[in-house]
C-alpha cells in the first residue's frame, strides 16, 4: 500500500515559478549574453587617461634603523643624518654609533590626482649607501617633496624587503632579488592635496595610453552613440568630449558613464624580441608574407698543434718549439623551408605564424635572427622592436 504523501500549501506554493520570476531569468540570461558579448573590448577608462588628473611623484631622505649589523659603515651623509634626527629630539652627540644598525635611503611614491588630505598610500624604500640589507628595518619619519619644492606627505613605518641575502665567513654569498629595497605599505599620509583641473570649458579630454588613430576613432564613435555629437577624435592620442547639458556639474558621474562603455581597439602589428632573456612576443595582427628560410648550423672546432724549427747546419740558430692551432669548420646542410603553408597565405595569426617557424626546429636565438631577416627582406608586415 503507497502511504499517502501530503504537501503543506506553502511547499506547494514555493514550487511554483510565477511568470514573474521567469521574465527576471530571461533578463538575466540576456544580460549574461550581452557581458559575454563584449569580452574582446576594453573599457574607455582602461584605454585612456583623463588630461589634468595624473599622478605626480615624490620623493625624500630618510633614515632606517634596526638593521642588525646590516647597515652603512662610516658613510659621512648617515651619521649625519642620524645625528640632526637625535639633536631634533634634544639628544646632542659628537659622533655616530658605528653599530652599522642604520642606513640612509631614498624614499619615493607617487601621489594620485584625487588624493586627499589624511589619506594613506605606499612608499619604495632603497638603501643609497653600502648597507647590506634593509631587512626587519624601521623608517623614521621623512618629509616627501614635490618638484615644486613643497611638503606633501610624510612617511614612516616598517619596512618590508622582498629579498634577502646570506654569506659565509669563507667569502661564499646568496642573494635573492635586492635586499637593499623595500616598501611600507601604507606608510605614508597625504599632508597636501594636488589641485585636478579635468574641465577645460566644459570640455573633457582623454589621452589615449597607446595613441593609435583607429582607437581614438572608435572611443569618439562609442560615446557619440550614447551621447551624440559630443565627441571628436582630434588626433591619434586625443579625444575631445563635450558635457552633455545634463550633467552639468556632475563631471564624475559623466566619467563614470563614458568610461564604462567598451570598445574594441586597434591593436598595432608589432614583435617585440628582448634578447637577454630570449623573449618573442608578437601581437595578433603581425602578418608575414610567403617567404622561404634556411638555416644551418655551424661548428668550429680548434686543435693545438705543437711543431720543432730545426736551424740549418752550421748556422747560429738554435732549435724552438712552435705551437700552432688548426682550425676545422664543419657546416651541416640547412634546411630550405617555405613558410607559405599559411591560411590565408601571408596572412597568418601569431598562431600560425609560430608554427610555421616551429617546424624549423629553431632554438629562440636563431628565431631572433630570422625575424629580422625577414624584416629586412620586407616579408614581415610588423613593426619589429628589439631591446
Amino acid at each position: 500500500m503507497v502511504p499517502k504523501v501530503s504537501l503543506h500549501r506553502e511547499s506547494i506554493l514555493k514550487m511554483i515559478v510565477s511568470k514573474t520570476d521567469m521574465l527576471r531569468l530571461a533578463l538575466y540570461c540576456s544580460l549574461v549574453f550581452l557581458g559575454a558579448s563584449s569580452v574582446f573590448g576594453a573599457r574607455i577608462k582602461d584605454l585612456t587617461d583623463v588630461r589634468g588628473s595624473r599622478s605626480n611623484q615624490l620623493y625624500g631622505y630618510g633614515i632606517v634603523t634596526g638593521l642588525a649589523g646590516q647597515g652603512d659603515s662610516r658613510i659621512e651623509y648617515t651619521e649625519l643624518g642620524i645625528l640632526n634626527a637625535l639633536e631634533s629630539l634634544g639628544i646632542r652627540a659628537d659622533k655616530a654609533d658605528k653599530s652599522r644598525n642604520i642606513a640612509a635611503v631614498m624614499v619615493t611614491a607617487d601621489i594620485g590626482p584625487f588624493a586627499k588630505e589624511g589619506a594613506k598610500m605606499d612608499v619604495t624604500v632603497s638603501s643609497i649607501g653600502n648597507a647590506d640589507s634593509l631587512q626587519g628595518g624601521i623608517l623614521l619619519q621623512t618629509p616627501m617633496y614635490g618638484a615644486d619644492g613643497k611638503v606633501y606627505s610624510v612617511a614612516q613605518g616598517p619596512v618590508s624587503v622582498g629579498g634577502l641575502s646570506a654569506g659565509g665567513g669563507g667569502g661564499a654569498n646568496v642573494q635573492v632579488n635586492h635586499p637593499t629595497v623595500g616598501m611600507v605599505s601604507n606608510g605614508a599620509t597625504v599632508e597636501r592635496e594636488i589641485e585636478s583641473r579635468v574641465l577645460n570649458g566644459g570640455e573633457l579630454e582623454l589621452i589615449l595610453r597607446s595613441p593609435d588613430s583607429g582607437t581614438a576613432v572608435k572611443i569618439a564613435d562609442a560615446v557619440n552613440q550614447y551621447y551624440p555629437g559630443t565627441s571628436l577624435a582630434k588626433d591619434s592620442g586625443l579625444v575631445n568630449i563635450q558635457v552633455p547639458a545634463n550633467f552639468q556639474g556632475q563631471t564624475t558621474n559623466f566619467l563614470a558613464a563614458i568610461g564604462g562603455i567598451d570598445v574594441k581597439p586597434d591593436v598595432p602589428a608589432r614583435v617585440i624580441i628582448n634578447e637577454r632573456t630570449g623573449t618573442i612576443v608578437a601581437t595578433q595582427n603581425v602578418r608575414i608574407s610567403p617567404v622561404a628560410v634556411s638555416s644551418s648550423n655551424i661548428t668550429i672546432f680548434l686543435n693545438p698543434t705543437t711543431g720543432v724549427s730545426q736551424p740549418l747546419p752550421f748556422s747560429q740558430g738554435a732549435t724552438t718549439v712552435i705551437e700552432g692551432e688548426n682550425a676545422d669548420l664543419i657546416e651541416e646542410v640547412g634546411r630550405f623551408e617555405a613558410l607559405d603553408e599559411l591560411d590565408p597565405p601571408g596572412a597568418s595569426t601569431v598562431n600560425e605564424l609560430a608554427s610555421a617557424l616551429n617546424k624549423l626546429g629553431l632554438t629562440t636565438r636563431e628565431m631572433t635572427s630570422i625575424l629580422q631577416s625577414i624584416k629586412n627582406a620586407g616579408a614581415l608586415q610588423a613593426e619589429l622592436i628589439i631591446n
